[in-house]
């Protein structure tokens, strides 16, 4: 897991300097009006679809539904209003995506692109044209790599359709290649500047009540992969929350004992002045809380901020926010002796089928 935390920067780069030959073949023949795109993913697939919507939207002028695949078909309807169909899986192999792209295909006649890194398997079998986020098969169970790299992709068609459609000319074009290029090269910076604050923080860090992470905007997304990736290695209780959300219920699960991180970029003042009050009456009740910090005001006067400098363009955050939860999660389940090597619940596939086949981790 930390390897693949440690190839992000390289893999990110890759995908962008492939820019866009692999968006271009996953666009073939895709109608250039086409306005309402629904995405189907779980599971990490659809944290990283959630943090990477509101940058697609915002680029392509395009409205981006995101639903659970199971529950979509069995009891959603598809809309008429559907243009293009996202299945995203980084396996190609997760059965309740491909049977919400073949619910789809049943009813309308609409495109379809499979979104993974595994372009010989099924999900891509069941649609037009792939987006090969060109990470290969990632052999942890816990994905890394592979949830920035779909992130990153998810961003680049969106770049690549509004272009292709005039929504943004050449010149844009090349200014959000450019902006993208700079958030890629400083991942190592974050890698290691969290892997020193996690140091210093780590006692206060290692056995809580619970985990929680909050944000808003892009981050949301980033706070729902914490829970996932939380719960998937830590093993402890976790939650991600949207900022406003959590004030309606979840903030009075809180006990002295948990440990917050709060997910802070670029926005309007209305929703720091928000994440701030909010913080702040949590710090009456909660010893450990942390700030993630890629918004323009490097909080230097408190002491638990992990400041990684401001990205100018809140929506493209999701790309280094996510990094130090990742390397966090590994370091705490390093500290608690949790060895991720030993694979548990080894027949849970062959069980409940939640993908074509078992899969193969180290």
């Amino acid at each position: 897991m930390y390897t693949y935390i440690n190839q992000e920067h390289s893999a990110l780069t890759k995908i962008l300097d492939n820019y866009p030959t692999q968006v271009d073949a996953a666009l073939k023949d895709i109608k250039l009006d086409a306005q309402n795109w629904l995405v189907l993913a779980t599971g990490s697939s659809i944290n990283a679809s959630r943090s990477a919507k509101l940058y697609m939207e915002n680029i392509a002028n395009i409205h981006v539904q995101i639903e659970e695949p199971f529950n979509y078909t069995m009891y959603e309807s598809v809309s008429r209003n559907t243009d293009l169909v996202l299945g995203v899986s980084q396996s190609g192999q997760s059965t309740a995506t491909i049977d919400a792209i073949e619910k789809v295909s049943r009813q309308r006649s609409v495109n379809r692109i499979a979104v993974t890194s595994r372009p010989d398997t099924e999900l891509p079998a069941a649609c037009d044209t792939t987006l090969d986020i060109l990470t290969g098969k990632e052999r942890v169970g816990y994905v890394t790599m592979g949830f920035n790299a779909t992130v990153l992709s998810l961003m680049l068609l969106a770049l690549r359709f509004a272009k292709q459609s005039g929504t943004i000319d050449s010149t844009q074009e090349k200014a959000e290649l450019n902006e993208f290029a700079n958030v890629i090269g400083r991942i190592p910076d974050v890698i290691k500047n969290s892997e020193e604050f996690y140091a210093q923080h780590k006692q206060n860090m290692l056995t809580p009540r619970q985990y929680t992470a909050i944000g808003y905007g892009a981050t949301v997304g980033t706070a729902m992969e914490f829970q996932t990736k939380f719960v998937e290695v830590v093993r402890y209780p976790a939650g991600g929350h949207d900022l406003e959300a959590f004030m309606h219920g979840p903030y009075l699960g809180i006990h002295k004992d948990d440990v917050q991180f709060y997910l802070v970029t670029n926005a309007q003042q209305v929703v720091l002045e928000k994440m701030a009050a909010l913080r702040n009456y949590e710090a009456n009740y909660i010893d450990n809380i942390f700030t993630i910090n890629l918004g323009r005001n490097q909080d230097t006067g408190r002491h638990n901020s992990l400041n990684l400098g401001a990205v100018d363009d809140p929506f493209k955050a999701p790309i280094l926010a996510v990094t130090p939860i990742q390397l966090f999660a590994w370091l705490i389940t390093n500290d608690h002796g949790v060895d991720l090597g030993h694979q548990i619940f080894t027949d849970f596939s062959e069980v409940v089928h939640n993908k074509t086949t078992v899969q193969d981790y180290v």
